[in-house]
């Protein structure tokens, strides 16, 4: 037992090395992020570029770009899909496009957009309801490489059936096939979706609020933070969030027990979406 909290306190101290010189050669902060997530992942870089141990990855990654750059792009994909949790665009079209509306122009965030699935489901959706050139949507990610795939409007084939499903399930309006092409193996969604949405660089660890929103998404991006980072990015979403802005979360997320928990009232609690009154 000796043994193995003492291997286990050496791997907590290498993790929070590899994290620092991270921090410190690179400026990618994960030092807040979610421990066990962000163990299991480096161990599988770690594994995956033949290294036995987690100090000797590090020294790989410290000198080698190309290998920072794959551990990047493990640490910062998150699971996705188009139309994910049906009821929340099926809320959003009901309780938040009205509201949108009202406006003769309106700005919405992506935050922590990974491959763009949200982002090409969100377009469809303000599409359907004449609201997509009154709109201008920013999608942002901290990797370079997850937004270049973001920016393609490609994703496989494969997962269309389910995608269709979804989109029915969240109340689409159109044949879903219509906004997409097929290539080989591929689904290629219509440029004309990105034609207001705006793909760029946006670390939600270090960077500050660049835009006032009438919109921010942030869905299920913050399971994978910590406390003390949960705590930041509800900071800079109260900030960037106009008076009577909506913030929409992922259904495993929560305002409870936050700091802005009494800056928001609830719009519908199951679908995640809250007003800012404060």
């Amino acid at each position: 037992m000796a043994q193995v909290a003492a291997d286990s306190q050496l791997e907590a101290i290498e993790l929070q090395l590899l994290l620092e010189g991270v921090f410190l050669h690179y400026g990618y902060d994960f030092r807040h992020y979610a421990l066990s997530s962000i163990r299991r992942r480096v161990w599988d870089r770690v594994r995956a570029e033949g290294c036995d141990t987690i100090s000797q990855f590090q020294d790989r990654v410290l000198h080698d770009p190309a290998s920072m750059e794959r551990l990047l792009y493990a640490l910062s994909v998150h699971m996705t899909s188009m139309f994910r949790d049906p009821e929340f665009f099926i809320a959003f079209r009901t309780l938040v496009v009205p509201a949108l509306k009202t406006y003769p122009y309106a700005r919405i965030w992506h935050a922590g957009c990974s491959s763009g699935e949200e982002v090409y489901s969100m377009a469809i959706l303000l599409e359907e309801e004449g609201l997509l050139d009154r709109c201008r949507v920013y999608a942002t990610d901290l990797n370079d490489a997850v937004l270049a795939r973001a920016r393609s409007g490609r994703f496989p084939l494969r997962l269309m059936k389910e995608y269709t499903h979804n989109y029915n399930l969240a109340g689409g309006r159109r044949a879903f096939s219509e906004y997409y092409a097929v290539n080989l193996e591929h689904a290629v969604f219509r440029p004309e979706l990105r034609r207001n949405v705006v793909f760029s660089q946006h670390n939600l660890a270090t960077d500050s609020s660049f835009n006032e929103f009438h919109v921010v998404l942030c869905r299920n991006t913050m399971i994978y933070f910590n406390r003390v980072l949960q705590d930041r990015v509800h900071q800079l979403i109260h900030e960037s969030l106009i008076q009577f802005g909506i913030l929409g979360l992922g259904n495993r997320e929560s305002l409870r027990l936050t700091p802005h928990e009494k800056n928001y009232e609830t719009l519908d609690e199951r679908a995640r979406l809250y007003r800012k009154v404060r």
